[in-house]
């Protein structure tokens, strides 16, 4: 072999092993979203970011903020995709978030994006609280349609109900944090004291009530309401119940963590997360999205969902998370599930 063929066949060499590394870059994404919608999220990411590769870690909303804030001192994601904007807020006051400006992001609507000059965390979607019910299991019990939330506490629900646990679901927080700003911290707890009479579980996950009543394991699920819809879609036996206090709802956000080595990867990973293309996937999975225009109606989704939906507090959810979940694991979690 000659030795300029030797120096051409390294050169090339040398070029495959940079554009390899390259694509092997690997960014570790923590994320709550569910299952089904990551694989569409992480496939549209990548192909239109070859050069990074994801390596997501997945749990629910409770137990990735617990992760996060345990390795505060020793970061190992290096950013953060769909977990609640409560949970972020969180970890935003704890001072470990990187404040970064997507490309885009003016796109948004202003409720979505961290209030800051330099947002800490921008906004994906929202999710909004509703009761799944299933009509055929419901007849069997004689159990009537509740229209609010002080209804699932009449006897007559005993055993009945399923809901999501705070600690783990977002949505069991959004709950939560919802019913003590709607009825007052006193009578909040109150109402849940005699909700927990009729509780026959609480789940690790927020969509899994709604999942329940739809296959007739429970005649009532505590949820969110696009869950609820898309099953009646898909033709379960289901109707939604939006209970006349008001709705909790809370939405998904995305962030970097400070101190990632990672930062440019990171920062594609936000600009992806505020783009119309992103927005269109959210559509997907949620009726609300952060994109004005974005958003199509979804069969069997209220049109005027806003109107029900509570003013939210979400700094007060966010400094006052640790205290609830606290006393509300003293109070109920002896019907918890356990835990895979």
């Amino acid at each position: 072999m000659t030795l300029n063929l030797k120096k051409t066949l390294l050169a090339a060499a040398v070029a495959l092993t940079t554009t390899g590394a390259q694509a092997a870059t690997e960014l570790t994404v923590y994320t709550a979203l569910e299952a089904d919608q990551l694989k569409s999220y992480a496939k549209a990411f990548e192909s239109a970011n070859p050069d990074i590769k994801i390596r997501w870690v997945r749990d629910s909303t409770g137990i990735i903020t617990a992760r996060l804030l345990a390795e505060k001192d020793n970061p190992q994601a290096d950013a953060i995709l769909g977990v609640a904007a409560t949970s972020l807020l969180v970890l935003k006051n704890q001072q470990m978030l990187q404040p970064y400006t997507p490309k885009g992001v003016d796109a948004l609507s202003g409720q979505f994006v961290d209030k800051d000059e330099v947002p800490s965390w921008v906004g994906m979607d929202a999710w909004v609280a509703s009761i799944c019910f299933n009509r055929i299991e419901a007849k069997k019990h004689d159990l009537p349609m509740p229209t609010n939330w002080k209804d699932l506490t009449k006897p007559v629900y005993q055993g009945h109900v399923v809901m999501p646990n705070p600690n783990s679901s977002g949505t069991g927080y959004l709950d939560v944090a919802s019913w003590l700003q709607t009825f007052g911290e006193e009578q909040g707890w109150a109402f849940m004291d005699d909700l927990h009479q009729n509780i026959d579980r609480y789940t690790h996950s927020g969509s899994k009530p709604c999942k329940m009543a739809a296959s007739g394991e429970t005649p009532i699920g505590i949820s969110f309401a696009y869950r609820g819809a898309k099953l009646i879609n898909q033709g379960a036996p289901i109707d939604l119940a939006f209970p006349s206090e008001g709705l909790g709802w809370d939405m998904e956000a995305a962030a970097i963590v400070k101190g990632t080595d990672k930062m440019a990867a990171a920062g594609k990973l936000m600009d992806w997360a505020v783009s119309r293309d992103a927005n269109r996937l959210y559509n997907d999975n949620y009726a609300v999205v952060a994109m004005p225009g974005v958003a199509k109606p979804v069969p069997n989704y209220p049109a005027d969902i806003a109107e029900r939906m509570i003013d939210n507090d979400f700094e007060w959810a966010a400094v006052n998370r640790a205290r609830i979940l606290k006393e509300w694991q003293q109070r109920y979690d002896g019907k918890s599930e356990a835990k895979n």
